[in-house]
Order: C-alpha cells, then structure tokens, then sequence
C-alpha cells in the first residue's frame, strides 16, 4: 500500500486537522501529547506542539509524520520541553507539502499559533506584510495568520484587539489557539466556520478542536461562537466580543464517556460502532416517540400543521450522510407522496437552485460542521426557506444555524468511515417520513404507530441478526482481497444502498468500485464487465426480484462472479444464480435498509482488515471536512 507520509499522500486534499491547548498548574507536554492522540482519528501527517514557559519564553517542536515521531524528537532533546501552557496540532497537508516547517504550531515574534482551517486570501496578506518587513519560513497560509495577528498586536498592544483586527481582513475559515509571549498561562481562542471547544475543571483551561480531546478533564464544555475571543488562564474562562465586553457563553455536557471513546476490546473502532448500531437505532427513535407511540419531535414546525404545507424537500448532504438522504427520499416518496431531490452540498448553492418559500432543506450531518454543508444552510436561509438540520453533535453550527434540528443519538463516532451515524440519520428520516405522512392524511395514526414500533423495536432486532452474519462475511470477503475493481448493483430500495455499499468499500479498502441501477448495466456499464469482474447483487426487494435475476444472469454470462445479499424468503422463493449469498432474516421490504446497511458495512469492514488497511484512519480523509 502506498505511504500516507511518503511521495505519493495526496497533499491538495482539504481536510480537518487537530488542535489541543491546555493551560493550568503542571507541565503542559504530557496532556498535549495525549491530547493529540485522541484526535488521530482526524487524519493528519504531521504534528507539533508549542509550550510557554513561565517568563514568556515559547518553545516550539514539529515533526512530519505520526505522533510517536513527534515524541522521540521531544525525548531527544537535551533540555527538556516544560511548561504549565501550551498548544498542539495535527496536520493535513492543504498548502505545501508534509514536513516538520510546514506543520503547525507557526510563530510570530510575538506569539505561536495552531490553525484549522483555509486562510483564502493568504498570499495578499503574505505580500502585504512582506513591506513591512516580515520573511515567511513556509508554504503554508497558516503563517500568514500567525504573522497578521502579530502586526496588529505591535499596533494595538491588547492580544484580543489584534485578533479581531486581524480576523476581519482574513478570508476563509479559522479555528485559531493562541499564546503570546506577553501573557505567560494564558491561551486565545477563536473561530470561524471551523469548530472549535473550550472547556475547564478547577484545576485547568482546555481548548480542543473535538469533544474526545477534553473528556479525560470535565464532561462540559462551551462550544465557542463566531465573532468571540475565549481566553482561558487555568480555570478561569472569559469570552469577549468586538468591543471588548465580556458576552456569555452557553455551557454544554457530554452525554457519552472517556470509555465510550475507546475500542471496548474491538480490534478497530469501525467494527465497534457497527456493533453499536442497534442501540443507536433504539436511542434516536425512542427518545422522538411520544407516549402514545407516535412521532413527537418537539419541533413546532414538525409537529404542527406548518408541516404539512411543505409542497417538496430538498435533502443536502456529503459524502455517507447524502447516501442516507437517497434513503429518506425512497422512504418518504412512498410513504408521504411529497417530492424529495437530494443534493449534493458542495454543488447545492452553485447550481442555483429552484426554491421556493413553501419548500423545506433538510441538511444531514454527523459533525455539524462540514463546511459545503453549511454553507447549503445558508444559501437556503438567505432564499427565504424553511432549513431542519438532522446532526448528531449538539451545538454544532449546523445545528444551531437552521431553523429546526433532530439530534441524531449515534454517541461517539471515532473511525474515519461512518457507520452508525448513518443508519441513525436513515432512522430519523424514515421517523419525519412517518410523521409527514400522518399530516398529509395518508397514514392514520394506528398506521404510524406501527411503523413507529417497527422502527424502535424491530428494526435494532434485525440488526442485531445482521451483525450475527459477520463471520459468515468475514470469510466470503477473502475472496476478494486482490481484486481491483468491484460493482455493486440493485433496485428499488436496494439501489439507494448502493452508493453508500460502494464509498465504504473504496474508502477504506481503496479497492475501486462503482454502484449502479441494475437495470442501467446494459446501457452501457456492462462493457466494463469481464471473467472474474467481480459485482454484489443487493436484493431484499421480492417485487423487484425476477428483474434483479435477470441483470445477475446478464453478467454471469460475461464471467462475473456474484455474491448476493438477500433474505430466506427470497432466497427459498427464488432460484438466485450466485456464486455466493448472504441471507438475512425476513424484513418488510420498506425496512430492509437497515440490516442491509450493516452487512455492506460488514463486508467493507472485513475487506479492508484482511487486507491490511489502516481501517479507523484510511488514506487522504479525515472526519470532518470543513473546508471547502
């Protein structure tokens, strides 16, 4: 497999990088260190970390590559790193390449810095402070900022004054942490269109750019708001705005665990989180269900007669999440006969879309964060429609820009590929469905509250019986460790898993695959099919059957080798002609998304482990991509 640290990482991708700071009475090394390692997971290629000793003398050390890299060039210097403040970073490469200059933190004279995020017009800022008389050491945009902030503390002399000055000629997105010299224990914290946290225990200021980072430390947080300067000094936290008044922030807890965050004896986070599937489904669904067992979301435009008036929707999402929008559009279609486009985020606002004032944008989200998605909020809010944010971190941007949000109760999500966050994102739409129905007049309540049993009850049933498939799949998916491209086809319901079956396969496996309407195979894609191809056949929808055996036949007389996923009614019923099968228990065809969706993951997982896969952390991606 190719090195992520090597020639060929792919250093154009724009992706999220990790922040950690901690100020309080020990040394500050340790916990930045551990801090770090908590925010792997978000992918990086290098990392560093900058500490403040108590007479404002700042030491900086970075490395290109892992964590432990960064440790043993610490644990080589002759005169130990200490001091009770300091900051830390992971990097992704988005301008110039992987090395130790380029990694964060970057310096100023007055200050060290750590960054998250695009500095759009950096080369104006460079050239600008290049004529007053700054040289600039790397290829990054991050230093520009470092050096901005600087300028304007030489003018201004207050380190929250330059930071505002600073932020409002930069363009682009920041989640900035801050030490000046002149201010020895103390960290400045600010962000924009980047998600940044600060946190404190009485023995200690915590700044993180994810919520693992701090739960070692306190189980609250803030999360911190645009437009604010957080200054942390020990224990003690103040928020400040542009006028330098002091503003009020709200505090936030953590519903989830230290532990929860870990492997649980999993060999991989991504295996673990499939496995929690079940539960999730049960949490996101109960906790929406009033006590007469129909849909109760707490939500004045969902619950009220507003929702009914909504004439068409428009699900916006990336990557896994807008897979689960093709999900809730099946499912709502049938269900409350309204119409459902899903769009892709980044390409919602710049194709201009039709939207009118009678129309409802949902955005999905695990993060809440995710840059193209946000801005789709905003193009839709700006147009004058009606935005519901399905997210599963409270406080997150999405969630707090919309109009209305559904928190999603998926818990923790650590591995890079989501695999719980979507099928409670499919679950929650499939529960709006349900309740759209109900004030369009085509399902009546007795109708709905079944479906609402279906959905809490047996659907966490049926996934557990899928997860009980996973050595049965562990074994079929030897079969495929040296192949090098791969189709997934199906109908109806099936075909909305496609897409998805396909991204984690190639995501974390980097095997290439595709994902089709089997009936599309012979306009053209059935070229492509040759002996040995080989394609998964997803069926669980009967009506479609005798057409899904028909696309299977037609590429198993080119030579492909099949393997079906289907249930034992099908497969008692039909004489189905693959190679190999894996066969669910019975589901109602309307739900058979969700034990469905785990067995793809299943397979996905269990490719990429045989082969050897950084599974939690693949190559080029990380969690959260909130930039553009």
């Amino acid at each position: 497999m190719p090195d992520p640290f090597g020639e060929d990482a792919d250093t154009g991708k724009l992706y999220m990088c990790g922040i950690i700071g901690y100020t309080g009475h020990k040394n500050s090394l340790p916990v930045l260190i551990e801090g770090l390692r908590t925010l792997e997971y978000r992918g990086y290629d290098s990392a560093g970390v900058a500490v403040c000793t108590a007479d404002g003398v700042i030491e900086t050390v970075k490395s290109k590559g892992r964590i432990d890299l960064l440790q043993e060039k610490l644990d080589s210097l002759e005169k130990k790193v200490e001091g009770s403040c300091g900051i830390g970073h992971t990097r992704w490469a988005t301008h110039g390449a992987p090395s130790d200059t380029n990694s964060h933190p970057h310096t100023a004279p007055s200050l060290a810095l750590v960054h998250n995020g695009i500095i759009e017009n950096y080369a104006e800022i460079e050239e600008m402070l290049v004529r007053e008389g700054y040289t600039f050491y790397s290829e990054t945009d991050t230093e520009a900022a470092a050096k901005l902030i600087d300028y304007y503390y030489k003018k201004v002399n207050d380190p929250v004054l330059a930071m505002f000055e600073a932020a409002d000629v930069i363009r682009g997105s920041y989640a900035f942490g801050v030490m000046f010299c002149d201010f020895p224990g103390k960290i400045f914290a600010m962000r924009k269109d980047n998600p940044l946290i600060v946190a404190s225990n009485d023995e200690c200021g915590i700044i993180a750019s994810d919520i693992p980072a701090i739960l070692k430390h306190t189980n609250s947080y803030y999360q911190l708001e645009e437009g604010i300067v957080s200054v942390l000094c020990g224990s003690a936290i103040e928020f400040f705005d542009r006028t330098g008044k002091k503003a009020d922030q709200k505090r936030l807890t953590v519903d989830w665990n230290v532990e929860q965050a870990q492997k649980g004896g999993f060999p991989h986070f991504m295996i673990k989180e499939i496995h929690e599937e079940p539960e999730a489904i049960r949490q996101t669904v109960s906790t929406r269900l009033g006590e007469d067992g129909l849909p109760l979301f707490g939500v004045h435009e969902l619950d009220g007669d507003k929702l009914g008036k909504f004439k068409s929707i428009h699900i916006v999402a990336c990557g896994t999440a807008m897979h689960a929008g093709l999900v809730g559009k099946a499912i709502i279609e049938k269900l409350a006969r309204v119409s459902v486009d899903v769009d892709v985020a980044s390409e919602f606002r710049y194709r201009d879309p039709i939207l009118d004032p009678d129309d409802l944008v949902i955005l999905l989200s695990q993060s809440g964060e995710t840059a193209d998605t946000l801005a789709a909020l905003r193009h839709a809010k700006a147009n004058g429609v009606c935005t519901l944010s399905i997210v599963n971190v409270i406080g997150s941007s999405v969630a707090r820009e919309a109009d209305c949000v559904l928190y999603t109760w998926a818990g923790p999500e650590i591995s890079v590929a989501s695999t719980k966050a979507y099928s409670v994102q499919c679950a929650m739409l499939y529960l709006f469905a349900i309740q759209l129905a109900r004030v369009k007049g085509r399902l009546d309540d007795d109708e709905a509250r079944e479906l609402c049993r279906r959905l809490c009850e047996d659907m966490p049933a049926q996934v557990e019986k899928a997860l009980e498939l996973s050595r049965d799949v562990e074994s079929i998916a030897r079969n495929y460790l040296a192949v090098e491209n791969l189709f997934f086809i199906g109908r109806g319901l099936d075909s909305a898993l496609c897409p998805e079956a396909s991204l984690k396969l190639k995501e974390i496996s980097y095997i290439h695959s595709e994902a089709y309407a089997a009936g599309e195979l012979k306009h053209g894609t059935i070229s492509l099919i040759i002996e040995g191809t080989p394609v998964v056949a997803l069926m669980t929808q009967e009506r479609l059957c005798e057409k899904m055996i028909s696309g299977i036949r037609e590429v198993k007389s080119r030579g492909a080798t099949v393997l079906a996923v289907t249930t034992k009614e099908i497969a008692e019923k039909y004489n189905i002609p693959a190679d190999n099968t894996v066969i669910l228990d019975n589901v109602d065809a309307d739900f058979a998304a969700f034990p469905l969706a785990t067995v793809i993951q299943l397979f996905a997982y269990h490719v990429a482990a045989q082969r050897g896969c950084d599974v939690d952390k693949p190559r080029n991606l990380a969690k959260s991509v909130t930039v553009e």
